[in-house]
Order: structure tokens, then C-alpha cells, then sequence
């Protein structure tokens, strides 16, 4: 089996069109790798888009403040790729003159560029012979050679780079590996995909022994933990309401949100009054009203069951904004959604 050549040929034929092909440029392959880190092509692509035009270049991003490329990433998840994003951008900028190492080694020294990212970069800009192996190519050599080994076991990561590299030919270590990922997400889909017509089928040893749903062997880990966080939404008369960055570690850091009562328990808290007086102190609350039911949102480790609590008053007493103006701030996404479909309403 000419492997190599082989899925070249395929993915010439069938490759999607996307504006990060076409491009040498290692700004924007590395601006593309992270948005698509956990994030669908769909997805991303308007990110992408959005991004290159707001700042077309590594130094445009390094210049931007941070909250503004909160805002921008708003949407997308796993904030810490955004934070990380625009931190690297400032490294390249003040420390590197505005230009991206041209090599593999010197990019894994970078905040936010993991050995993935390295490898893209690498090829792709630089033609430097070096695989990438991500979870389409974890799954491509899974099935096609047969290999059983745990993927989320970290001794497992040496076997596929091992087999990725020897396949890796070393004129177009490029289009191979844009190949590969292109395969996986095409072809080669996590479930149910059609090996009729798959251009490896009569080699690939998953498909002869029956075993496509089996591999890759992946041994799950994840622990979901539920919190129950109740956001108080306080509204003077003069259309003003209080936000705060979340300066906590963990998730949404340095993001928006409204004052915030933290819980670990399935049950309503029965001081919602006490809770609410505590968050705004020397205020005088007129009237508390539950909205509605709580709002379920799921992340990788924690399941967020959030409640909307509105509070009227006359006048608030903390720092607070005018309500035309906080959709200039960065929100998690479900917060914004909230602001978008209801607030109008409320307000």
C-alpha cells in the first residue's frame, strides 16, 4: 500500500476550501490552529474570518487589549486559547521582533503552542518534516493499521508519532499532513462513516476485522462536576446595573459577569434576600424576581445549572454601568445569550 501517495491523491481530489490553506503566512496558520482546537471547522471559520480582520497581522492582535479579544472569541469556548492567543502574540512582537521562529523546537517554547500546534506551524510555513498528530490522525492510524493502543494514555502519543512520522514523506510533509487531519474529518469520522468507499478499505485492518467503532481504544476519565451558580441582574431606575471581571482562576477568567452566588447544592438557596442584600450592600432592593428556570450548560469537566435572579431598585450604590453599554464587554456565552433574549424584555 503506497500510503502516502495515496491520500495526497485524495485529499488534492477532495479537500475543503479554506481560507487558511492558502496562506504561508505562520500568523494566521497559528490564529486557525487554535481557534480549532476543540471547535468544528463551521464554527470557527467566522472566527477566523472575524480575527484576520479586526487584526490581519501578529502585531495588529499584540496591540489589542485583552478584553477586546475576549469579546471577539466570545462564543467559542475554552477562553484560555484566546488569553493564550493574544499573550503569544505579544511574546512575537516584543521579544521576537514581530517574527515567528521558523522551526519546531524554537515554537514549543511559545505560551499556548503544544506539540500539535508546533508541528503545524512547522510544516505547513516552514516545510519542516515533522507530524502532526491530532485526534483525526490518532484515529486514521488507529483503524488503517490496526493499532489498539489507549489514546489517552500519554505512552500511547510516542507509538502514533512513530507511525505518522515514518509515513511522513519528506518533500510534502505539508500537504501530508493537512492530508491526514483533511481524511479524518472527511472520511475517516468518528462515527459511522462510509468505508465503501473509502480509498483504504481493502488495506485497513479495522474495517476487515469489523472493528471501525472499537478504535481508537480510548479509556474515559472525565469526571463531570455540577455547580449551581445564581447570577443577581440588579436594574436602577436610571437603566443602569452592575457587572464584574471574573478574576478568579478556572473557568471564564477575565470575562464578565453579573454578582454571583456560588453553590455546590441542587437546592434553592432559602436566603435569596440575605444573599442578594450581601451582594449589594448600602443598596435598597425593591423587588427580587426569579427568572424563570435555571439554565442548563454543559462544559468538558463541569455541568452549570444557572439561575437568573432580577433585582429592581432605585439606585445602586456599587460602580456600576449603563445597560446601553454592556455588550461592549466580553460575557461567557450563555450570560451573553441571556443579555441578547431577555434582558430587552426585563429592562
Amino acid at each position: 500500500m503506497e500510503f502516502s501517495k495515496s491520500l495526497i491523491e485524495w485529499y488534492l481530489l477532495n479537500k475543503r476550501d479554506l481560507p487558511w490553506r492558502h496562506t504561508q503566512d505562520p500568523y494566521r496558520v497559528f490564529l486557525s490552529e487554535i481557534i480549532l482546537q476543540q471547535t468544528r471547522v463551521n464554527q470557527g471559520l467566522p472566527y477566523y474570518l472575524e480575527f484576520t480582520r479586526k487584526y490581519p497581522t501578529v502585531l495588529h492582535l499584540a496591540q489589542a487589549n485583552e478584553q477586546e479579544v475576549l469579546k471577539t472569541w466570545q462564543g467559542l469556548g475554552y477562553y484560555s486559547r484566546a488569553r493564550n492567543l493574544h499573550f503569544t502574540a505579544q511574546v512575537i512582537a516584543n521579544e521576537y521582533q514581530g517574527v515567528f521562529p521558523n522551526n519546531y523546537t524554537e515554537l514549543l517554547k511559545l505560551k499556548g503552542i503544544g506539540e500539535y500546534t508546533a508541528a503545524a506551524i512547522a510544516s505547513f510555513c516552514f516545510k519542516e518534516t515533522v507530524a502532526v498528530v491530532d485526534g483525526n490522525v490518532f484515529r486514521v492510524l488507529s483503524r488503517i493499521f490496526g493499532i489498539d493502543a489507549d489514546i489517552a494514555a500519554g505512552a500511547s502519543k510516542k507509538i502514533f508519532q512513530q507511525k505518522a512520522t515514518e509515513l511522513l514523506p519528506k518533500n510534502s510533509p505539508d500537504i501530508f499532513n493537512q492530508a491526514m487531519m483533511e481524511f479524518g474529518a472527511l472520511q475517516c469520522k468518528p462515527k459511522n462513516p462510509d468505508c465503501s468507499i473509502c480509498i483504504f478499505n481493502t488495506d485497513c485492518i479495522a474495517f476487515n476485522l469489523n472493528k471501525v467503532a472499537d478504535l481508537p481504544v480510548k479509556t474515559s476519565k472525565l469526571k463531570v462536576k455540577k455547580q449551581y451558580l445564581h447570577y443577581f441582574i440588579a436594574i436602577d431606575t436610571n437603566q443602569h446595573t452592575v457587572i464584574q471581571k471574573r478574576n478568579t482562576s478556572g473557568i471564564w477568567r477575565n470575562l464578565y459577569e453579573f454578582p454571583l452566588f456560588e453553590s455546590n447544592d441542587a437546592e434553592e438557596p432559602q436566603n435569596i434576600t440575605a444573599i442578594a442584600k450581601e451582594l449589594f450592600k448600602e443598596t435598597t432592593l425593591n423587588q427580587i424576581i426569579k427568572h424563570q428556570t435555571p439554565i442548563k450548560h454543559k462544559l468538558t469537566h463541569r455541568e452549570l445549572y444557572i439561575q437568573f435572579w432580577i433585582l429592581k431598585t432605585d439606585s445602586l450604590a456599587q460602580n456600576n454601568t449603563p445597560i446601553s453599554e454592556i455588550n461592549q464587554y466580553p460575557f461567557p456565552i450563555v450570560i451573553a445569550d441571556f443579555i441578547k433574549n431577555n434582558l430587552p424584555a426585563v429592562f
